[in-house]
């Protein structure tokens, strides 16, 4: 059995323009990131995060060796058996890609992400 992660939807948000206020407005498009390993937190972990941030840490993602997305405060569409949108919080943690064994050198915290609307609606508005 080899070890291997799923494929998963990274939201990229690009700027398209700004409003009447001079605000940017943004736009989601989907990316599909593949070998994406899921695990979860430690009890310690998930209550030293929300000590410190007001989060709690659903799961952890390891990020594949190589990819060059911006991880940091994204939204993230996981499939079966996660199945939902979370969203990305805190700082990547990487290490020394070359002293690292396996396929995978940084760790992203996610969170369950709930909102109203549809997600990556032209025209969203703000930070």
């Amino acid at each position: 059995m080899r070890l291997h992660g799923i494929t998963i939807q990274l939201l990229v948000r690009k700027q398209i323009g700004t409003d009447a206020f001079n605000a940017p407005i943004y736009q989601e498009t989907a990316e599909s990131v593949p070998n994406v390993l899921v695990g979860q937190p430690s009890s310690t972990e998930v209550i030293d995060a929300q000590n410190l941030t007001g989060k709690k840490i659903v799961y952890w993602l390891g990020i594949p060796k190589g990819d060059t997305h911006d991880w940091e405060n994204v939204n993230v569409i996981l499939p079966a058996p996660f199945s939902g949108t979370f969203r990305t919080f805190g700082y990547e943690q990487t290490g020394i890609l070359d002293m690292i064994p396996l396929g995978w050198g940084r760790n992203i915290a996610v969170e369950r992400y709930v909102c109203d609307g549809p997600i990556g609606v032209t025209g969203m508005t703000g930070a």
